[in-house]
């Protein structure tokens, strides 16, 4: 499966060689850039749409230094600039720039599939619309939406729109999605799809697992569109199905073998040994619960393996990990690192979303008192909780143990949104929201070496700052939207944070 990527960068280096190739008596053919073809055949677009989405927005810039390192996922031992919130302007201006470039070529796929009867790809396009902008709304709140991505028709400076008006609009694409694939979609999507490989079905799943997703997050602020969306789906599965098992993960993986194509962060820990570490906040949790992913996660310490080494004892493996966003760099042999399945395979996977996730959210729409079909909060929760074991790999006998004991279900939403943060490690940006919007994991704490301008702030940010190519392009636009951010990274709060107290 890994390999499918490599296949389709081929396929598309030698579509757009044989697009470019030929003679010409025509003057005008010769004067195009062959470097730039004006059309590219529709898997082709598609297929570079995944690997965008794949790289750009879960590679160390985007992912690792700030929203997971938000989220309680990761620390830095050195250059912990980011951790503190000294952000770096190119990254954001990137960042946004990545997220439309997204969205302008998954509406080329869409009008593509659209002309050319293969409402697959208008389909799946959608989706990725769906998650690449729910990613950025949730990262920025107020952006251009329904306005962006139109340049033909002559809008250069596009208005923003609200978050409040965003998530519904999101839900109500992925709606039309939803409904049009439970009535059948037309063509095979497999020689451009690196995600499901041509798996509609899978596409399906996934876009149901997104819609609740959403709803779930919109839950305190929507009630009444999370609760109408919660029972639509979880009320007609053989109409809208979701993900069930961990075979349905939307995982894209990636070519270890190839170094064009390496994942992301295995690719960065490749040469920066030394630069990401294990946060305390995740493995002090996993340590007091005895979590059998913890080795997994993470490496023990290379001091613990050091005979003399005052943390040697007898081989026996340590844990250990470093403040996020502290004030000076630790001896790195002091503390973990991110684990082999998540850090350091070169043919690892990006995470889209994880059918764990799926049943986190079912067993909150329980306890909110949604109907859920007939399955549980405790089922629910049972469920996700064994899909994340089992996705680990941990031992049959270690996740009964732990399922049966500090996993056992107590009845409350905290327990389910802590073990909902643990299984979502590696899905930084889902991982922040999830606290911004409950407060879990309740003793994350602001980076202490943070600097004197953010001295104020009690919590983690609320959001990323807005880029200087939006302000300075977009100005008029952005101008009352950014007057709303306070320190680059507070202010507004996001729509759907409810939290009091917090600034």
């Amino acid at each position: 499966m890994k390999k499918y990527i490599f296949k389709a960068v081929v396929a598309l280096t030698i579509c757009t060689s044989v697009l470019i190739s030929g003679c010409t008596d025509s003057f005008d053919d010769i004067n195009k850039d062959p470097d730039r073809p004006a059309e590219v055949p529709t898997e082709n677009l598609f297929a570079w749409c995944l690997w965008h989405i794949s790289y750009r927005f879960y590679d160390r810039w985007y992912m690792l230094d700030e929203p997971a390192s938000f989220a309680g996922y990761v620390a830095k031992m050195s250059y912990i600039d980011e951790a503190r919130y000294q952000f770096r302007p190119n990254i954001q201006d990137n960042s946004i720039n990545y997220t439309y470039r997204a969205l302008n070529n998954l509406r080329n796929v869409q009008r593509d599939g659209e002309e050319n009867s293969l409402s697959n790809f208008t389909y799946a396009a959608k989706i990725l619309e769906v998650k690449v902008m729910q990613m950025a709304t949730d990262r920025w709140r107020d952006i251009p939406y329904s306005d962006a991505v139109k340049l033909p028709e002559g809008v250069v400076a596009p208005t923003y729109d609200k978050q409040e008006d965003i998530y519904p609009a999101l839900l109500a694409l992925a709606k039309e999605v939803a409904d049009g694939l439970a009535e059948g979609g037309e063509g095979d999507i497999s020689s451009g799809d690196l995600l499901f490989h041509g798996d509609m079905k899978k596409w399906q799943k996934f876009c149901n697992s997104l819609r609740l997703r959403m709803a779930i997050r919109i839950s305190e602020v929507s009630p009444a569109l999370a609760k109408q969306t919660v029972e639509e789906i979880l009320g007609n599965p053989g109409k809208y199905p979701v993900m069930e098992t961990n075979s349905d993960n939307a995982f894209f993986w990636w070519d270890g073998d190839d170094s064009n194509v390496y994942e992301p962060i295995g690719n960065a820990y490749r040469t920066r040994k030394t630069e990401f570490c294990a946060p305390d906040l995740l493995v002090d949790h996993m340590l007091d619960r005895e979590d059998p992913r913890i080795s997994v996660y993470f490496t023990p310490t290379p001091s613990s393996s050091i005979e003399g080494d005052p943390d040697y004892n007898d081989g026996k493996p340590l844990y250990r990990g470093y403040i996020i966003g502290a004030g000076s760099n630790p001896a790195a042999k002091n503390y973990s690192v991110w684990g082999y399945r998540y850090g350091q395979d070169l043919g690892g996977f990006s995470p889209y979303m994880r059918a764990a996730e799926v049943y986190f959210h079912i067993a909150e729409a329980a306890m909110l008192g949604y109907n859920t079909g007939g399955i549980s909060a405790e089922d629910a929760y049972t469920k996700a909780l064994s899909l994340s074991l089992e996705e680990n790999e941990v031992d049959a006998a270690d996740a009964a143990a732990y399922i049966a004991g500090a996993g056992k279900f107590a009845g409350t939403k905290q327990q389910i949104w802590y073990e909902e943060w643990v299984a979502l490690f590696k899905q930084g940006m889902e991982g922040w929201s999830l606290y911004r919007r409950t407060g879990v994991p309740e003793n994350h704490y602001i980076a202490p070496g943070r600097a004197t301008k953010y001295s104020e702030h009690n919590v983690p940010p609320f959001r990323s700052p807005y880029p200087d190519t939006e302000r300075n392009l977009n100005g008029a636009n952005n101008a009352p939207f950014n007057a709303e951010v306070v320190d680059d990274f507070w202010g507004k709060q996001m729509w759907w944070d409810t939290r009091t107290g917090v600034y």
